[in-house]
Formats: C-alpha cells, sequence, structure tokens
C-alpha cells in the first residue's frame, strides 16, 4: 500500500510541477526525494516512507506556486482524499511540509527527525550548480534584474519583504542561499553542503571579476 501511495504521489506531482519553469519542477522534487532518502539511509534515522512522501509534495502547496496559500492548501488535501493513508501519517506529512520553508530566514522549530531531514534534503537542492541555475532561473520568472549594485542586499526581512521585495539574483545568495549551511540540521547534510558552499563562494567570485571588467 505504501508503495503504490508513493506512486500516485509521483504521478500527481509531475502533472502539477512537470512544465514549472521556476526551479520547482518535478525534477527538483526527484532530487529532493533522493537526496532525502539519502540522508534518512546515512543518518539510520526517521521514516522512510513518511519523509519519500513529505519530500515529494513539499512544494504542492507552496504559495509561490499557487494564486493563493487556500488554493494550496486545498491541492494538497484533494490529493489526499484519493490515496488510503492513516490520520496519523498524514497528519505527520502535512506538518513537515508546512514547517521546512527559509520564509525569510525565520526559524521554524520542527518537532520531528523527519521534518529536519526533509528541510535540509530541499535546502542541499538550492545550492552549489543546481542552486545557482535554480536562483537565476527564479528571478528571471519573477522578473528580477540579474544584478543591481544600487540594491542593497537585505540583512532582515519580514515574510512579505521576502516575498515580494526588490532584490537581484545575486542578492539572493547572501539573501538566503550562502546562509543555508549554517541552518541544516544533519552531519550528513552539512557533509553535502561543503562542495556546494565552495562553489557558490567560486561563482560570485568569479562574477564580480566580469562585472567590473577585471578578468578582461
Amino acid at each position: 500500500m505504501k508503495d503504490l501511495s508513493i506512486k500516485q504521489a509521483e504521478h500527481f506531482v509531475r502533472q502539477e510541477l512537470g512544465e514549472d519553469a521556476t526551479g520547482h519542477d518535478w525534477h527538483h522534487v526527484d532530487r529532493v526525494r533522493r537526496n532525502a532518502l539519502h540522508i534518512c539511509k546515512n543518518e539510520n534515522a526517521g521514516d522512510s516512507f513518511i519523509i519519500e512522501m513529505a519530500a515529494l509534495l513539499h512544494d504542492i502547496p507552496d504559495e509561490k506556486l499557487n494564486k493563493t496559500t487556500d488554493c494550496g492548501r486545498a491541492k494538497l488535501e484533494s490529493f489526499f482524499k484519493t490515496i488510503i493513508i492513516s490520520d496519523e501519517a498524514k497528519g505527520h506529512i502535512e506538518e513537515i511540509i508546512y514547517s521546512i520553508s527559509f520564509k525569510g530566514g525565520r526559524r521554524t522549530e520542527l518537532t520531528s527527525i523527519e521534518a529536519q531531514i526533509v528541510q535540509d534534503a530541499d535546502r542541499i537542492d538550492a545550492i552549489g550548480a543546481i542552486g545557482i541555475a535554480r536562483a537565476f532561473a527564479y528571478g528571471g520568472k519573477k522578473g528580477q534584474p540579474i544584478y543591481d549594485p544600487a540594491l542593497e542586499v537585505r540583512d532582515k526581512m519580514s515574510l512579505e519583504d521576502y516575498r515580494t521585495g526588490k532584490s537581484t539574483s545575486i542578492n539572493h545568495f547572501y539573501e538566503k542561499l550562502l546562509r543555508l549551511k549554517d541552518l541544516l540540521n544533519t552531519g550528513t547534510a552539512k557533509l553535502m553542503a561543503e562542495k556546494r558552499q565552495q562553489m557558490m563562494l567560486s561563482f560570485l567570485d568569479q562574477f564580480y571579476k566580469e562585472w567590473d571588467g577585471q578578468d578582461l
């Protein structure tokens, strides 16, 4: 029954996010799922079914990807009505999904190892080479400039500022991406993040050299 629920979730997510152009497509979801299962196995912790389902469904109700927050929640609820799953498992999966978002850097207390693992898996996919590509895909879709020296990095942001405030794709590295390594929960994820963090720092160094004409 669990295997069937996983297959149904895969099909549902492919239908809903398969064509997304903001970096939240099916391939992102599948990478998060694989990251999460790797962390689960390496840490020898957590319920792998809960982790896999939460990883697969984590972006379905995301307010960035829905007309309204309520629309996103309704979409997730509708899916749960199509599968056979206990109320306890459903509640656990929902608790994970609604607690792991970055939301401008505000810390949300995670109540389970499963939530910590899925959050780590999602954040790992936001950094490194993949993270760089996703940052520019999202920035372009949102209509943000690549870089504008006149726009300062925002150190502290409300959720509204984070979602709708004016910024650039380069600023996003400082406002979120470079901060994620120190917000990871598990030892496995922290090790995975080391090389990816260095990749982003190297990219920024080269970007500024080219921007300023120092790479001629």
